[in-house]
């Protein structure tokens, strides 16, 4: 007994150790100055986190002027995530999209309109069942007006609402682009029972409350 009493407290220990350490590498990641996507070939890239990856690829796809939404990690401070350790919550990371975009056909600002549209504003730490720090809602800016557009969002909408909004406002850093299965997973498994009962509903709770302009007529 006397010497598991010392293990366990070495134990407490290097585990407070590693939390404190943890803490310290996240807190930098929202402190740093964030990085810029340049536009290639026209396009500009966005990102964004609000629950289930799969969800959010299909949401910005039904959007006019996204050319493609790509399933991946972003917000954490380790490096290379993968599925399975970012979903131990340890990582920082949340389950994220990048919306590559024609900023001559659509906004970042209508992108952040979307994503505000297509989820539950002030579930923290989750979207419906979907529950935990990697399926947090983060809105990444890339620059101070990206930045200011996010907030003056955010506070317009926690005033109307009369609610603490979740979404979380990161400084961008970098995106890890998820395992191939992932990828256009709602378009490649339509019968799948996830996206039957969650996916499919929250595209099309967001398509009817979103003004038709901004919507491609024929979407997956």
């Amino acid at each position: 007994m006397k010497r598991i009493i010392p293990l366990l407290a070495l134990a407490l220990f290097f585990s407070c150790q590693n939390t404190a350490q943890s803490k310290k590498e996240q807190d930098a990641v929202m402190q740093a100055d964030p990085i810029e996507v340049p536009i290639k070939n026209r396009k500009a890239r966005a990102y964004f986190a609000s629950g289930c990856f799969w969800c959010v690829e299909a949401i910005y796809e039904s959007v006019k002027g996204v050319d493609e939404s790509i399933s991946g990690y972003s917000g954490g401070h380790t490096k290379n995530p993968t599925y399975g350790s970012s979903n131990t919550g340890r990582t920082g990371h949340a389950e994220a999209v990048e919306i590559i975009y024609d900023p001559k056909v659509v906004s970042f600002e209508t992108l952040v309109d979307v994503y505000f549209a297509s989820q539950n504003v002030t579930q923290v730490n989750g979207q419906g069942n979907d529950r935990g720090p990697q399926y947090r809602s983060i809105i990444f800016y890339q620059n101070e007006e990206q930045k200011q557009i996010i907030l003056k969002k955010k506070t317009a909408l926690a005033k109307k609402l009369d609610a603490k909004i979740a979404a979380e406002v990161y400084p961008f850093q970098k995106f890890w682009v998820a395992e191939d299965y992932h990828q256009d997973y709602e378009k490649l498994h339509p019968n799948n029972s996830y996206i039957r009962a969650v996916s499919i509903p929250r595209l099309n709770s967001f398509k009817a409350k979103f003004p038709k302009e901004f919507l491609k007529e024929e979407t997956h």
